[in-house]
């Protein structure tokens, strides 16, 4: 898939394979929902993505915190004129998780020409808070 092409109408399993074969595909990460200003998704706990205890890694929650984010930017922008480069994660984890899957939320919280920032929530299937995360998205002219 010709990443510029995405927009708020691509489908989701078109844009789930493009992150099949990058680090998201590796450590398990799924989209379910796009729209203006909001993503979600999960993430599976897995060997990939955890602790050598089984607990989800805390880089691989920031991570995950940081696709669902990186991805709501893309949409927002024309990407055959801009780029989207994450340039700050900032992570509270509340809690862990030990099975099942994460659950993120991710709801964009300041729209610039030049920065977004986004609020992603991550959840235990319970609905238990796991991590609060803010990220920001620097948006930057294509090939600058």
């Amino acid at each position: 898939m010709d990443i510029t092409l995405l927009n708020l109408n691509t489908p989701l399993e078109f844009i789930n394979q493009a992150m099949k074969k990058s680090l998201i595909g590796n450590l398990g990460i799924e989209v379910v929902k796009i729209a203006e200003g909001l993503v979600e998704g999960f993430l599976p706990l897995s060997e990939k993505n955890s602790r050598p205890d089984g607990i989800l890694h805390g880089g691989a929650n920031l991570a995950f915190a940081e696709t669902l984010a990186g991805l709501g930017s893309m949409l927002l922008v024309d990407l055959k004129e801009f780029d989207v480069l994450g340039t700050q994660v900032s992570g509270n984890h509340t809690g862990i998780l030990s099975e099942g899957k994460a659950l993120g939320e991710a709801k964009i919280i300041h729209r610039g020409n030049k920065t977004h920032i986004w609020n992603v929530d991550v959840k235990n299937e319970e609905g238990r808070l796991i991590s609060t995360v803010r990220v920001t998205n620097m948006i930057v002219k294509r090939n600058d």
